[in-house]
């Protein structure tokens, strides 16, 4: 079922374990992220990416995505999960990641996703906590989970891109709680948006420590989010530079570090690189085996966009001649079954290794199945 994210949040935290959530940019990677948390029995966060919800508005050029190319694409990925979700057996979540603005995030509520990200962070901190608030304010009404950001994190991520880091200040965490009333707040401790996060990135954990225990101490009952997590496995960057692809400078956590960070107070881990690198190492792979399909009508476009663009990893680059596939799922032919199935494969295969490693397996009926309007009436009870 479909439940707003905070009921998940509030079952990784007290089961000690984190929670992956991962981004998905078409309708079956979307089938696939729920289907292996089904094979695990692990609740499961989906992320929908501003832009994404822009690519899943059928505009190629994604980057340059209107409002009206959002609210249609958060309704087909909203859709998608729904399809896939309302009858699970586990508990589903769809958030909004690095929402822009007010008007991003009511697209993706209206669309029908059950939490919001709204990312102020770029803003002064009094700006920050005021915007972050409003959003709070309409969210809430409608049982919809928020996070927020706060301090900020180098690399490049769609439309979000940093040179440096600046640290979170922990007493500035617990003021924006406060004052925003936020179901979850994504830190800067270390990590780093891309896929170059610096060799031997060290993740500051002591961060995440001091503001848990400084919400319990206040009695605020706040959940810690790890953007720019991806570990960016070496076999896969491996294989795609084998296969043709020309990858540098790649990067990522080490999972090990984030393990240790969930038992020091992060209880979501946001993954979205992972994904790309093994999607596109799959769709290289199946040309590379069967050569025919790089004239196919259907599909022949993707393998043109793959040797064309050597260095690139994001399948929204190559996957555009397939884009009624990417925004409704339909599958005309079997030639678009096959690369639908690698792209599912490519997905299996990352989150269902990092469902295992980050310990969410197994949990989701410790997961409380929660209405958005059975929250809704919890917030408004709470003032909040």
């Amino acid at each position: 079922m479909l439940v707003p994210m905070r009921a998940i949040l509030e079952a990784a935290d007290r089961g000690d374990y984190a929670q992956g959530a991962f981004n998905v940019n078409a309708v079956c990677q979307a089938k696939a992220v729920i289907e292996v948390h089904e094979m695990f029995r692990s609740p499961a966060i989906l992320q929908g990416a501003d832009l994404a919800n822009g690519f899943m508005g059928g505009r190629c050029d994604f980057m340059n995505a209107t409002l009206e190319d959002k609210k249609k694409g958060a309704k087909n990925i909203a859709d998608a999960v729904r399809i896939y979700a309302v009858d699970s057996p586990i508990p589903v979540a769809l958030h909004l990641d690095h929402g822009k603005n007010m008007e991003s995030c009511i697209a993706a509520i209206e669309g029908g996703y059950t939490s919001v990200m709204i990312d102020g962070s770029a803003l002064p901190f009094e700006e920050n906590i005021e915007l972050t608030r409003e959003v709070v304010k309409y969210a809430h009404q409608r049982g919809v989970t928020v996070e927020g950001e706060l301090g900020v994190l180098a690399g490049v991520e769609d439309h979000v891109f940093s040179a440096g880091s600046t640290y979170t200040n922990p007493m500035d965490a617990i003021e924006f709680f406060k004052k925003t009333k936020v179901d979850a707040l994504a830190i800067s401790y270390g990590t780093m948006h891309g896929a170059n996060k610096g060799k031997n990135a060290v993740i500051r954990k002591e961060i995440a420590i001091a503001i848990k225990e400084c919400l319990r101490h206040e009695g605020i009952e706040g959940y810690l989010v790890s953007h720019g997590s991806s570990t960016v496995p070496r076999y896969i960057v491996e294989e795609i530079n084998a296969l043709g692809g020309e990858l540098t400078n790649t990067y990522g956590i080490d999972v090990n570090q984030l393990i240790e960070a969930s038992h020091c107070g992060i209880n979501k881990i946001n993954v979205d690189t992972d994904i790309r690198l093994a999607v596109t190492r799959n769709m290289k792979e199946l040309f590379a085996k069967e050569k025919a399909l790089r004239t196919s009508p259907s599909i022949g476009g993707i393998y043109e966009l793959l040797e064309k663009n050597k260095t690139a990893f994001d399948p929204r680059v190559f996957i555009t001649p397939i884009m009624d596939t990417v925004m409704t799922g339909s599958i005309p032919d079997e030639h678009i079954a096959r690369i639908c199935k690698c792209i599912e494969n490519g997905v299996k295969e990352v989150v269902g290794t990092l469902i295992v490693r980050f310990g969410s397996f197994g949990h989701a009926p410790q997961v409380e199945a929660v209405t958005l309007e059975e929250m809704a009436e919890r917030y408004k009870k709470a003032g909040i």
